[in-house]
């Protein structure tokens, strides 16, 4: 198996109500799959609980923590628990973000309080869950850091909080991994772009629009096949990534999104 003897977090393991499954807990059940013990982090435990009822129903390992990424009390906690129960902490998957369910808009309607919340909630807490795990995996001289960012870091995007923290994540990304070369720790960016997912699908239904119509609308902009990715797609790349087979990959930030970084701008 790729992860056999691994430990993994991953925070944003949980999952929001819908009918498909969502970036973070496909990453969990995938991880789980491969041999990975794995840390469920949810600002709900029920949530995460669900995502770990799933991966002990296949006979995988995992267990779940409560965090809010607001607070770096409760991150640091959550990585001292999860660092208490498994012994070491090899594999860090940051998957926390939203947009528009935080008030994000155009720069020109954007307000303080909004664009506070979606930064401390997109880049902030990513931010400080590495500053927390960073001592752990520099003495073990070894780790993996994958976040989740987006596409709309490098194409055009109309929401400007967005964007711009998931700009923020790339940049953490590249200076994690110059930053700790000599530890063995490798970080890596996914960006994913547009994806079949609850969160993404169930913010822009409206009373205008229905979720058909929006499913219709994402699918059309797809170059590949003009079908929108899966959870599984992002979360096959995460594997990759935190596995040995990308031992001499770091700083890198890879699309996911069927074409599309192609013809952006």
């Amino acid at each position: 198996m790729r992860l056999e003897k691994k430990t993994a977090i991953v925070v944003g393991g949980g999952q929001q109500p819908g009918d498909s499954i969502g970036n973070g807990k496909a990453t969990c059940v995938l991880f789980a799959r491969e041999g990975a013990h794995v840390a469920v982090i949810d600002n709900q435990m029920e949530r995460a609980q669900d995502t770990v009822s799933m991966i002990k129903s296949e006979g995988g390992q995992a267990f779940p923590l409560v965090a809010d990424v607001t607070s770096e009390a409760e991150l640091k906690k959550m990585i001292a628990d999860a660092h208490e129960e498994m012994g070491r902490i090899d594999i860090l998957h940051n998957n926390v973000g939203f947009s528009l369910a935080g008030g994000d808009t155009v720069i020109d309607d954007i307000t303080e309080e909004n664009f506070d919340r979606v930064m401390t909630v997109n880049l902030r807490g990513m931010v400080m869950t590495c500053k927390h795990v960073l001592p752990i995996m520099r003495a073990q001289k070894s780790g993996a850091i994958i976040s989740i960012s987006s596409m709309a870091a490098i194409e055009s995007y109309p929401y400007v909080t967005y964007k711009t923290s998931k700009a923020g994540v790339v940049a953490m990304t590249e200076q994690l991994a110059y930053m700790n070369f000599e530890h063995g720790i490798r970080a890596n960016v996914i960006l994913p772009g547009l994806m079949h997912t609850a969160m993404a699908i169930d913010a822009r239904v409206t009373a205008e629009k229905s979720r058909d119509q929006v499913i219709a609308e994402r699918n059309a902009k797809v170059p590949l096949g003009n079908k929108m990715g899966t959870a599984w797609d992002v979360a096959y790349l995460a594997l990759f990534l935190a596995s040995d087979e990308a031992k001499f990959i770091t700083g890198v930030s890879i699309p996911v999104d069927g074409g599309a970084s192609v013809r952006r701008g």
